[in-house]
């Protein structure tokens, strides 16, 4: 018998199936697509939550926040963060 790997994927379509599980993530959404889209725009700079931070005029840990979904940033601090990171900031609502 083979072991079959269980991947995050597999561990997240599982977990859709509960209505829970499911309302909590669709609620989370925007917040993951910030952390993702700030955590992609600051490797691909090749800097670090720290070094961001210091161009920023905030400190490491406002970054980290952001970045695992547990910050409320301000709008004026991501748009000193697309400033710093060389990226333009949009905000967008859709229906």
């Amino acid at each position: 018998m083979k072991n079959k790997l269980y991947t995050l994927q597999n561990h997240i379509e599982e977990s859709l199936k509960d209505l829970t599980f499911q309302t909590a993530w669709k609620e989370s959404e925007e917040e993951y697509i910030l952390a993702c889209k700030l955590i992609e725009a600051r490797q691909k700079k090749q800097l670090s939550q720290r070094e961001l931070a210091k161009k920023v005029k905030t400190s490491q840990a406002a970054i980290s926040r952001i970045e695992a979904m547990n910050g409320n940033p301000s709008f004026q601090l991501l748009k000193r963060i697309a400033l710093a990171l060389d990226t333009r900031l949009e905000v967008d609502f859709q229906s």
